[in-house]
């Protein structure tokens, strides 16, 4: 199929990627400049702005937040003032949900159509084309993108005819995973302070009742405190948590784990955090654990 794609971030540049050795023909354009070389030399085009990859039958944007998202879709010289009529917007962003809705009424005001196409996993899935998309709009036009998605990851699933549904769905499960850190750090700071090896102590997790892919993924990374460098960067998983909030508090859905979880978050990168993996956030109860030893043993020293 002929596709642009905009965005060519890690995640973006694998996807690209891809799509040119499935054989698509590719246009790709990144705001920032000089990520496109190695695409170009396995075959792709390089458009110069926005518009030069807005000619095919497909264009896919993969970005990093609503602004910028809303600023190539929505602007002057976006996404939907170049796309022809009844050509497909595939949207594989983790946006909002209002953003995503905003999209589908413009997308269908301009006679276009529009997709949403969420996608779990990290770089090195997208690199091995093992994404998972959670793909949601009209059945004729996802089905129309399947042999895109086909190239991009190992299962696609069907969320359903509202666009809106796969950003939150996969909203909810970026919450999901952040929980999962959470809670990994904790338990490892406790079972750290009473003396049991941290690595053995994951393996052990890891090797029987808890062997879902995010703990063989986070465990050990908390285990080791390896949080650089980031596959995902914690301000990414910060916007994922209060994105999610933010339609909890639209529908009125308490999340109260949620609301820890957007306050660790915010320590972290308060902290100085910004460049380090999402996964961080569990190292901070290591932190509460050794900082409230220092103060027991400094108290002590001072009663002597």
């Amino acid at each position: 199929m002929k596709t642009g794609f905009i965005g060519l971030g890690h995640m973006g540049s694998a996807m690209a990627k891809n799509l040119i050795l499935a054989g698509h023909e590719v246009t790709v354009f990144n705001r920032t400049p000089g990520r496109s070389r190695a695409l170009v030399q396995l075959g792709a085009h390089e458009a110069t702005d926005i518009a030069g990859t807005c000619h095919g039958e497909v264009v896919i944007t993969m970005l990093a937040d609503d602004v910028a998202v809303t600023d190539t879709v929505l602007g002057t010289d976006g996404v939907i003032a170049n796309l022809p009529r009844d050509a497909i917007h595939i949207s594989m962003s983790t946006i909002s949900v209002a953003l995503s809705r905003r999209l589908a009424l413009a997308h269908w005001q301009a006679g276009q159509r529009y997709v949403a196409a969420t996608v779990m996993g990290r770089p090195d899935m997208a690199a091995a084309a093992k994404l998972f998309i959670l793909a949601a709009g009209d059945p004729a036009t996802v089905e129309a993108c399947h042999p895109l998605f086909d190239a991009l990851g190992q299962k696609t699933s069907n969320i359903g005819r509202e666009p809106a549904a796969a950003n939150l769905v996969k909203l909810t499960g970026n919450f999901l995973q952040a929980a999962v850190i959470e809670a990994l750090g904790e338990a490892v700071a406790l079972a750290g302070k009473a003396g049991i090896d941290r690595r053995a102590y994951v393996e052990v997790l890891t090797s029987t009742v808890f062997t879902a892919p995010a703990y063989k993924i986070f465990g050990p990374l908390i285990a080791e405190g390896k949080f650089e460098p980031a596959a995902f960067a914690a301000p990414l998983g910060y916007k994922d948590i209060r994105l999610t909030l933010a339609e909890a508090e639209n529908l009125r859905v308490p999340m109260p784990l949620a609301g820890l979880l957007h306050d660790r978050f915010l320590r972290l990168i308060a902290q100085g955090g910004d460049k380090l993996d999402w996964s961080a956030i569990g190292g901070l109860a290591t932190q509460d654990a050794s900082a409230r030893q220092s103060a027991t043993t400094s108290s002590m020293s001072s009663a002597n």
